[in-house]
């Protein structure tokens, strides 16, 4: 995202991001001659592959993005009609998949699509987004782990409390507060150690702000596709 419509580059980049104000969840679409407004969920999209190559992602027919998807970068919500969907993601101009997968699509909810794991054994995780407005004063965020080989991870401020707890691959916590309007040193840890295996410094959480943390990559791996981090603006309430 450049400001609140692009996306930027990883480790700078707050991805998938959506401005709540009202008329998001409608789409005109034409019946008998007339506009009629449908019902639609939003959907974010990640790709957190590190071997990749960059992508084009489909829904059913239709693609979604205008640019190529490198490694770490995703787009913003998109509207999509509700019901079961097929989503691919192809290498970037052509028809060679990279993974399909069905999808079933509410409306009235937020989601967020995640391409993980090395593409020789790709995966996919969709994760309902929980965007409720913070508490005054405050800021949620959550954390998402997408690391093939790496352990359970926590997410931790520097010098402070755990925000998540416990999570293997694929797993991911509830948006929890925190004081908006400051910056934090996060660490993701090894669960229920001090050991810190990756550090997001001076990150400003601002209030009104949703946000999730997402660790991916390979723990073992010493490469461009070593575990890492980035930092996802999912949402902000003016």
């Amino acid at each position: 995202m450049k400001n609140v419509q692009q996306i930027l580059k990883k480790r700078a980049g707050m991805i998938g991001m959506v401005c709540l104000l009202a008329g998001l969840f409608t789409s005109c679409v034409k019946d008998n001659n007339t506009y009629v407004e449908e019902p639609v969920a939003l959907i974010s999209v990640i790709n957190a592959s590190p071997d990749s190559k960059p992508l084009d992602f489909f829904l059913d027919q239709n693609q979604a993005n205008k640019q190529p998807i490198p490694y770490g970068y995703g787009l913003d919500y998109l509207r999509a009609y509700p019901r079961k969907r097929v989503a691919t993601f192809y290498v970037a101009g052509t028809q060679q998949k990279v993974k399909t997968d069905t999808i079933t699509l509410e409306a009235n909810k937020y989601y967020s699509l995640f391409l993980t794991n090395l593409v020789s054994h790709p995966d996919a995780l969709l994760l309902t987004d929980s965007l409720s407005n913070p508490a005054a004063g405050k800021a949620t965020i959550r954390l998402v782990n997408l690391s093939p080989d790496a352990p359970a991870l926590d997410l931790v401020v520097k010098g402070g409390a755990a925000l998540a707890s416990n999570k293997a691959y694929k797993g991911y916590s509830s948006f929890v507060p925190v004081q908006g309007n400051t910056n934090y040193t996060l660490e993701i840890h090894p669960a229920g150690t001090a050991t810190v295996l990756y550090t997001l410094p001076a990150i400003n959480l601002h209030s009104g702000s949703v946000y999730t943390v997402w660790v991916h990559g390979i723990a073992a791996a010493t490469d461009q596709t070593k575990l890492t981090a980035d930092v996802q603006l999912n949402a902000y309430y003016f």
